[in-house]
C-alpha cells in the first residue's frame, strides 16, 4: 500500500511542480532573491485552468478534491473557485465485467437477485456508477462502487497528507488553518461518500422528514438489495432541473419551482438538521407535476443546533438589513475574524445584499470596496470552519440553480417569507425585547453601584494616591517597525559619516567597505518604507456572473 502511495506522490508532484515553481516565484521573483512579483487576475485564471487539467488527469480522488476546493473561498482566490466550480463529477463508467464483480460480491448472482438488469450505465462518477434494473415489478436504480477504488483513494489520501506541509509554505499563514481543516474534511467526506450504507441512512432520514410534502420526491431505499458497496433505490425519472426549454414545454412554473427548491433546503438546514449537500443540476430533476426529485445523497451532512440558530440569526439580520446583526452572526459562527474591520466588512455585506436582491450597484462603490480590501486580500478575515463548508456549498449552488430557473429570483425575499411563516422573525423580536429588558435592568443596577466607586476614586485622586497602568497592544508590530527604522537611520548616518571621513583620509579601501555597508543599510531602510502591494481582483457576484453567462449564451 505504501509503495503505491509513493508512486502516486511522485506522479502528483510531477503534475503540480510547475504551479509550485510559479508560487515560489511569487514570493521571491528570482526564487532565491528579489521581491514579490505582482500576480494579475489573468495569471490566476491561467493557473487555475492548469490546476483543473491536472486534477482531471490524476483521477477520481483529485476530482473530488477539486470539487471541495471550489466551495472554499477561504482557501483559494476567486478566480480558482470560479474555474474549479466547472469541475463536474462525470467519469466514464468502468467496464460492466468489473462492476459485476463488486455487485455479486455484495449481493450474490445478478440473475438471481434482479428480474432484469441493464448493463449499460446511465451515469458514471468518480466513486461509483449507476445502472437501471428491476426488482419484482419495481423499476430501480443500482449504484455500484467503482471497482478497486478503495486502494486508490487510500493511497491518494496519504499523498494529500504528505503534500500538506509543502503546500502550507506556498499559501502563507493566513490560509494555513483553513487548508489543514480542508484536508481533514476531505478525508472524512470521501470515506463517507464511499460508504453506501451511510448514504442509505441519510437518504431514508431526509425522505422521512419530507413525508407528506407533495413538492419534493426522494427515492425509497430497497434495503434487501443494498450494502456498503451497492445501493439500490427507487428509480424516479424527471426532467433535468436546468433544462429550461423542456420545463417550459411542460408548462411548469419555474418561479414556483425555484421557491420550492429554496424552501426545501431551508427546511433541511434550519429545521431538520440533515441535508442533501450536492444540489447541482445533475442531481435535481422535475416530474411533470412540478415535483422536485433529489438524487445522489453520497454528499450529505448534518447541522448542529447551535449552527442552526446562528444561520437563523444571519437570515433574519439579512431580511432586516441589520448589518451589525449579520457581522455578529458571522463572528459567532466562526466565519469572520473578531479582529476584522467591521466598517469595511459592513460595506461588503451591503453590496452583497443589494446584488442578491437584484438592485443596481454603482461602479464607484464596488471600486471603493476593492481599494479598501485589496492590500490585505490574502489576509481577508473570512474563514470557513469545516462544519459550515457543505452549508456554503448548498447555499451557493442552490442560488445558482434558482437564478437559472428565474433570472429575477430574489432569494432574500423567499427566505424572509419562510422565516415569517415559520415564526422565526416573531421569536427574534421577542428575544430582542427580552435582551433589551435585561440591559435596562443591568443599567439601573450599575447606576446604583457607580456613585460610591466614583467617590472613592476621586478621594484617591485628591490624596495623589491613584496609579494607572496601561498595556498597549501592537498587533501590527508598529513599534517594532519604528524601532527598526530608527536603528537603520542611525546606522545609515554613521555609515555616511564614516565613508566621508575615511575617504578624506585617503583610505580608499576602507572607504569602499564603509560605502558598501552604508548602501546595504540604505536598501533595508528603503524596503521598510515600501507599502506591501495587494492583489487587484474584481468582486465576484453570483447573480452578475449568471447574467453574463446567460448573455453569452
Amino acid at each position: 500500500m505504501n509503495l503505491r502511495a509513493y508512486r502516486r506522490f511522485f506522479v502528483v508532484a510531477y503534475h503540480f511542480l510547475p504551479l509550485l515553481v510559479s508560487y515560489a516565484r511569487d514570493r521571491r521573483r528570482f526564487l532565491l532573491f528579489g521581491g514579490r512579483r505582482q500576480v494579475s487576475s489573468e495569471m490566476r485564471v491561467e493557473r487555475a485552468d492548469t490546476l483543473l487539467e491536472s486534477l482531471l488527469t490524476l483521477g477520481p480522488t483529485f476530482i473530488k478534491l477539486g470539487q471541495l476546493l471550489s466551495t472554499r473561498p477561504d482557501v483559494l482566490p476567486p478566480e480558482y473557485v470560479e474555474v474549479l466550480s466547472k469541475l463536474q463529477d462525470e467519469v466514464p463508467p468502468a467496464p460492466w465485467d468489473e462492476a459485476r464483480v463488486v455487485l455479486e460480491d455484495e449481493l450474490g448472482p445478478v440473475d438471481e437477485r434482479f428480474e432484469d438488469f441493464d448493463t449499460e450505465a446511465i451515469s458514471g462518477a468518480s466513486l461509483g456508477q449507476v445502472y437501471t434494473a428491476k426488482v419484482g415489478d419495481r423499476e430501480v436504480a443500482v449504484k455500484i462502487r467503482r471497482p478497486n477504488i478503495e486502494s486508490l483513494v487510500t493511497a491518494d489520501l496519504r499523498v494529500v497528507r504528505w503534500s500538506l506541509p509543502i503546500l502550507l509554505y506556498f499559501i502563507g499563514e493566513a490560509r494555513a488553518f483553513s487548508l489543514e481543516n480542508l484536508a481533514d474534511e476531505f478525508d472524512r467526506t470521501i470515506r463517507q461518500e464511499m460508504d453506501y450504507s451511510r448514504e442509505a441512512e441519510m437518504l431514508q432520514e431526509i425522505r422521512a422528514n419530507f413525508e407528506g410534502d407533495d413538492t419534493v420526491a426522494i427515492p425509497a431505499v430497497i434495503e434487501s438489495h443494498s450494502g456498503p458497496r451497492v445501493l439500490t433505490m427507487e428509480y424516479i425519472q424527471g426532467t433535468k432541473i436546468n433544462d429550461v426549454a423542456e420545463l417550459d414545454a411542460k408548462n411548469i412554473d419555474r418561479h414556483r419551482l425555484a421557491v420550492n427548491l429554496q424552501e426545501a433546503y431551508m427546511q433541511m438546514l434550519l429545521e431538520d438538521g440533515v441535508f442533501h449537500a450536492d444540489p447541482h443540476p445533475g442531481n435535481l430533476a422535475v416530474r411533470p407535476d412540478g415535483t422536485i426529485v433529489f438524487y445522489d445523497f453520497g454528499m450529505s451532512g448534518r447541522v448542529d443546533e447551535f449552527v442552526q440558530n446562528k444561520i437563523i440569526d444571519f437570515y433574519i439580520a439579512v431580511a432586516n438589513r441589520d448589518i451589525d446583526g449579520i457581522l455578529n452572526a458571522l463572528v459567532e459562527m466562526g466565519t469572520l475574524s473578531p479582529e476584522a474591520d467591521r466598517a469595511t466588512m459592513g460595506k461588503v455585506m451591503e453590496l452583497a445584499i443589494e446584488d442578491a436582491r437584484g438592485e443596481s450597484i454603482e461602479t464607484y462603490r464596488v471600486q471603493q470596496i476593492v481599494e479598501q480590501v485589496e492590500d490585505t486580500i490574502y489576509e481577508f478575515p473570512l474563514r470557513l470552519p469545516s462544519n459550515l463548508a457543505l452549508v456554503l456549498r448548498v447555499a451557493t449552488v442552490v442560488e445558482g440553480v434558482c437564478v437559472t430557473l428565474d433570472s429575477d429570483f430574489d432569494f432574500i425575499s423567499v427566505a424572509t417569507d419562510y422565516l415569517t411563516e415559520q415564526g422565526y422573525r416573531e421569536e427574534s423580536i421577542k428575544k430582542y425585547a427580552r435582551e433589551t429588558g435585561d440591559q435596562i435592568r443591568e443599567s439601573v443596577e450599575s447606576s446604583v453601584r457607580v456613585p460610591p466607586k466614583l467617590e472613592r476614586t476621586l478621594d484617591r485622586i485628591d490624596r495623589e494616591d491613584l496609579y494607572i497602568r496601561a498595556d498597549i497592544e501592537d498587533g501590527n508590530d508598529v513599534f517594532a517597525l519604528l524601532a527598526k527604522r530608527l536603528v537603520y537611520g542611525m546606522m545609515l548616518a554613521a555609515g555616511v559619516f564614516s565613508t566621508a571621513f575615511l575617504y578624506a583620509l585617503t583610505e580608499v579601501n576602507a572607504a569602499a567597505v564603509a560605502a558598501a555597508f552604508t548602501a546595504g543599510v540604505a536598501v533595508f531602510l528603503y524596503r521598510s518604507f515600501r507599502k506591501r502591494k495587494g492583489t487587484r481582483v474584481t468582486p465576484q457576484f453570483t447573480r452578475h456572473e449568471m447574467r453574463q453567462r446567460r448573455g453569452g449564451d
